[in-house]
């Protein structure tokens, strides 16, 4: 009697599982229709990273590395550059000269976007980064850089001083 007993709990199993399948085909299907149409993201996708800017035009990012220290795949790359009086890049003291993210690494924990203390890295929403050479996932400062905001002066120059008149 056993045996039957677990046949036909075993049999019984296997319609469960079916009867889920079958409702499930019942629904209707939900299809995006990309490439013909944008895909719809929740807010919260972590897609390709975005450098921002602030309402001048100005990079907020201030080179202090705390995003290349809590990336876990350690593949953010930074190279930091003084700002100075004739040129400012960034709002404070330096400015990251070259910024590179190695996608064929980065797992987008979002481990960096946390630990920026002036939100100058995010998430966006860009998807479309495959490629058929890991060098082309190495993505620059150039390729993350929002856009400047309209009516912004960047870079902000220093007008160079007037020579002083006289002496021919």
């Amino acid at each position: 009697m056993p045996k039957v007993n677990e046949v036909l709990g075993s049999a019984a199993a296997i319609v469960k599982g079916m009867s889920v399948t079958f409702r499930e085909m019942m629904q209707p299907t939900i299809t995006d229709l990309y490439p013909d149409a944008p895909p719809e993201f929740e807010e919260r996708y972590r897609g390709k990273h975005v450098l921002q800017r602030d309402e001048n035009g100005l990079e907020k990012c201030v080179a202090c590395f705390l995003c290349a220290a809590a990336c876990p795949a350690n593949c953010i790359y930074i190279e930091a550059a003084e700002n100075t009086d004739a040129k400012r890049i960034s709002g404070g003291e330096r400015y990251a000269e070259v910024y590179n993210i190695d996608y064929s690494r980065c797992i987008f924990c979002g481990y960096c976007v946390e630990a920026c203390p002036t939100d100058a890295i995010t998430h966006g929403h860009g998807f479309e980064l495959a490629g058929y050479n890991t060098s082309d996932l190495v993505m620059r400062k150039e390729d993350m850089l929002a856009p400047i905001p309209e009516g912004a002066h960047f870079p902000l120059l220093v007008p160079a001083a007037a020579p002083s008149g006289g002496g021919h």
